[in-house]
């Protein structure tokens, strides 16, 4: 099938964009790459810390320089269920290594925070930033210099972006990621957000609602609806950065150890010691990205990577915008209908045909570049194959159905869900915006109402308990940007907003903060661009401003005369309580520094000038 003649200009428009930035982050790769390790050149004492407490056989292999050394980043702890499981993870990958006559290190571990125990809390605010953080700790990690190749194990929201922008910057090393799967089903979700809209309405107490939590998040595993965590997942496979089929198969079950070794007998494979070198830089370029795009809108994914993904591609010298994200939008259909999108979970997607199938169909229609590099090889036909274990218990792909088990959850291409993609791009003289309408019923797309405004959400929970928005309205939450207070998912009002919904009035929210990627049932103009403490528009808004958001024609706007608009003066209210409590003191520095939400939200220093990257990508 030939490439779909949008995906082509959408990429060529980006390779073009980025052809300066691109050129000089190759440039420093292969300088990278013809320096090598610095087991080839350190003193003795530097190569005798790092070989200092390997056993007498890792010892001998690592001295003798020949074999490849691989770097295990992770980010492990035993209280996210997601990442439990890869507690495991490193001694199959050491023995997988030895038995393929190299190596492997636990050369670092990353902090990895839980945006669902953190939900609504103070603790949220260093949710966006941590990303940033796991950028830089993946990077201490690997700056010893004495790795041919990188594992990076992690799975949830900030996490996987995280390993993969630090991994980008030692783009002349192979870097294959190593998931931990999914826990398998509890409460349907569908089940769990009832109840949740019960409690918000004082009609079930905290003992039921508990009980029902506990039984939607009840063992190890990645959460089971389609948020930023599985999202992740996803897209480490359509970027061809997984083995095939890996993303969701359930832990520690005798395929997930399999799947786990073989990423590490992959890994010395493609190590420029091995026969197969394949860098990061060459795997992750303008068409792997674009991939990716595709992949986030064909299945309803994740709002989170609308800023993830800029700064992922920043990362590798590419430049992208919310532009990008549109123009695929309206070529690339909905293919999945998994919760919130619909009332599938991830192990249903899975069952249905999962990711082999969904490539699949999008390979066939055109709207995935086939020709890439992936870390099984050249092109992205390998990840139409799903693994197995043959009578043997030896590890083998077949491929995937060429249907689809179930239309319900996964469609095939020529009869989608929806024409257009899950996300759509929001302008105006409000800003810029992005809103997930895969998960929105089409009378809920479009809302025009006054506006009222809240600096936060605990002030639209507390008008909500005191019966003050029984009424249409779109709720504007303000001041939530990265520089304001990192810019926290604002997740805790999804119950609130969707009672007011059901109870038929007209409701809306508009934010420069985020949703959560299990957010969608009401409509949010989210990440509104630029953010009210950098100036933008949206802190203009006063209680009673009509607002129109339309979510059908891309459109976001408050109906305000002209001459009224311009002369209003914007004071910003005291943010001091959020620059305190829970380590959010030691942030002052990245809400400083950070860059706008279409901008990726990055706080890292740029390259050859040392200006901020905030400044650097505001002029591009």
């Amino acid at each position: 099938m030939n490439l779909h003649p949008v995906i082509s200009a959408t990429t060529t428009r980006i390779r073009e964009r980025s052809a300066a930035g691109r050129t000089q982050y190759l440039r420093r790769v292969e300088a990278a790459r013809k320096a090598g390790t610095s087991r080839a050149h350190v003193s003795c004492t530097n190569l005798a810390h790092a070989v200092a407490a390997f056993s007498p056989h890792d010892k001998l292999v690592l001295r003798s320089q020949q074999r490849p050394n691989l770097a295990i980043v992770s980010s492990y702890n035993d209280m996210l269920s997601a990442h439990q499981p890869l507690g495991r993870f490193p001694e199959i990958i050491k023995q997988a290594a030895r038995d393929a006559g190299a190596v492997a290190q636990f050369a670092g571990g990353v902090p990895a925070m839980c945006d669902g125990v953190t939900q609504g809390q103070p603790g949220m605010e260093l949710s966006l930033f941590s990303r940033d953080v796991i950028a830089m700790a993946t990077a201490i990690a690997l700056s010893h210099n004495v790795f041919d190749g990188v594992l990076c194990l992690g799975v949830c929201d900030k996490i996987v972006p995280g390993l993969l922008i630090g991994a980008l910057q030692f783009g002349h090393l192979p870097v294959v990621f190593v998931p931990g799967g999914p826990m398998t089903s509890g409460l349907a979700n569908t089940e769990k957000a009832r109840i949740r809209e019960l409690h918000a309405q004082g009609k079930v107490g905290r003992g039921e609602l508990l009980e029902a939590e506990m039984q939607s998040y009840h063992g190890p595993g990645t959460c089971t609806f389609y948020g930023t965590a599985n999202s992740n997942q996803m897209l480490m496979e359509v970027m061809g950065l997984h083995l095939p089929g890996a993303a969701f198969v359930h832990p520690n079950t005798a395929l997930r150890d399999a799947l786990t070794g073989a990423a590490a007998q992959r890994a010395v494979a493609i190590a420029q010691a091995g026969t197969e070198y394949t860098p990061i830089a060459d795997v992750v370029d303008e068409r792997a990205i674009v991939n990716a795009i595709v992949g986030l809108l064909a299945t309803g994914g994740s709002t989170n990577h609308t800023i993830h993904l800029v700064a992922i591609a920043r990362a590798a010298g590419i430049t992208i915008d919310w532009d990008d994200f549109d123009r695929l939008s309206r070529a690339v259909p909905l293919l999945a209908r998994i919760y919130p999108n619909g009332s599938a979970d991830v192990n249903q997607f899975h069952a249905a045909g999962g990711m082999g199938l969904l490539i699949r169909q999008l390979l066939s229609a055109g709207l995935l570049h086939a020709d890439v590099k992936t870390v099984v090889g050249s092109g992205l036909s390998s990840y139409t194959q799903e693994p197995y274990l043959d009578d043997e218990g030896a590890l083998k792909w077949r491929p995937a159905p060429e249907r689809s088990l179930d239309a319900e959850i996964l469609a095939e291409a020529g009869r989608p869900f929806s024409a257009e993609g899950g996300l759509k791009l929001l302008t105006g003289n409000l800003g810029r915006a992005v809103i997930k309408v895969s998960a929105v019923k089409a009378q809920h797309r479009v809302v025009e109402a006054p506006a009222l405004v809240f600096d936060g959400q605990d002030a639209l929970l507390d008008a909500f308990k005191q019966g003050r928005l029984q009424r249409d309205f779109v709720a504007v939450v303000r001041y939530q940007g990265p520089r304001a207070n990192g810019m926290p998912e604002l997740h805790k009002l999804t119950p609130t907003l969707g009672v007011l919904q059901d109870q038929g009035f007209k409701v809306a929210l508009v934010t420069d903060g985020r949703m959560s990627g299990a957010s969608g049932k009401v409509p949010a103009a989210i990440h509104v661009t630029p953010e009210c403490l950098d100036g933008g528009p949206l802190a203009r808004v006063r209680d009673g401003d009509p607002i129109r958001l339309d979510a059908e024609g891309g459109v976001l706007e408050v109906r305000v005369d002209a001459g009224e608009w311009a002369r209003r003066t914007v004071s910003p209210p005291d943010l001091e309580h959020n620059h305190h409590g829970l380590g959010r003191e030691l942030f002052a520095g990245a809400r400083v520094l950070a860059a706008g939400a279409e901008q990726g939200a990055v706080i890292f220093a740029a390259s050859e000038r040392g200006a901020p990257v905030a400044a650097t990508m505001s002029m591009t």
